[in-house]
């Protein structure tokens, strides 16, 4: 079993660091609010740091799960990061939704302290974290990723190596794409049979069996139909990814029209006031225009 720290605990970092600690590993935390931090030590044991760095220290692999790029660095650099208090040969993986730039950047900091660094954005929801089934995407260098993969497994049901540093963060796009079109459509699909006057219900119980089956459909129908929307996957969440997407597309030359309007289809629940709605809740834009 392995000494570990866990950075951030959010919806998703609390239960992935709960999953470590059950396995039997060492498990320090840290979080921005300490509370939070204490309240898990106090449902799960381990211990809570004050720091980054004195989460780190003696740390065979550090943990992170924070909210953006800039969330990142400040967890990896500078006097009280994570950064300056792994020693050489430990491990970072990443585990937040970032820019492939900020993980090139730290992939190349961490390599001239001595560190190995893994991109590893997960897919899965909280559901996933919460029952160990996340889906993990990871790039980096093979022999770091080699000695990372049995920790993350802990909390995985596929982890694989995507290709070198910023592979993982590109999948994760490729991931994020595939989900707003899906997404935008099943709410149309949805708000369609409504309109025709069927049952919504039986729609998908007949539709989820054939082509147009997907986690999202088996997963969020009920809820849509219930206009339920206070659960999941925030919207605003979903449009800093998307914002990531748009702008790496425009690095790599890649043309993602349906994404660009799907993204604008967000703000407009934005401005609804459902920034913290689930990504589901595009049905409520389309039910609100009629």
């Amino acid at each position: 079993m392995a000494k570990l720290a866990f950075l951030g605990l959010g919806v998703m970092g609390y239960p992935m660091a709960g999953h470590l600690q059950a396995a039997g590993h060492d498990v320090c935390v840290y979080n921005r609010t300490a509370a939070k931090a204490e309240k898990w030590v106090a449902r799960h044991g381990g211990r809570a740091a004050a720091t980054p760095r004195e989460a780190a220290q003696g740390a065979e692999f550090v943990m992170a799960c924070v909210g953006n790029d800039d969330d990142l660095r400040s967890v990896c650099l500078g006097a009280d990061g994570a950064f300056a208090g792994m020693g050489a040969g430990a491990v970072f993986v990443d585990h937040t939704t970032v820019s492939a730039r900020v993980t090139r950047e730290l992939y190349a900091a961490a390599k001239a302290a001595g560190l190995g660094f893994v991109d590893a954005p997960v897919s899965g929801g909280q559901a996933g974290a919460e029952n160990g089934q996340l889906s993990i995407m990871c790039g980096g260098d093979a022999e770091v990723f080699a000695r990372a993969e049995p920790v993350m497994q802990v909390y995985a049901k596929l982890c694989r190596r995507i290709g070198e540093s910023g592979a993982g963060q590109m999948t994760k796009m490729a991931n994020q794409i595939a989900i707003a079109g899906l997404v935008q459509g099943l709410s149309e699909a949805l708000h369609f049979a409504e309109k025709a006057g069927l049952d919504g219900r039986a729609v998908v119980e007949v539709i989820s069996q054939g082509a147009a089956g997907s986690w999202q459909m088996s997963n969020r129908y009920q809820t849509m139909l219930d206009d339920k929307w206070n659960h999941g996957f925030a919207v605003d969440w979903m449009r800093k990814d998307l914002g990531i997407c748009l702008d790496t597309a425009d690095e790599v030359g890649a043309s993602l029209p349906v994404t660009a309007l799907v993204d604008q289809f967000y703000k407009d629940v934005q401005k609804m006031g459902g920034g913290r709605w689930d990504t589901s809740s595009l049905l409520a834009r389309l039910r609100k225009l009629g």
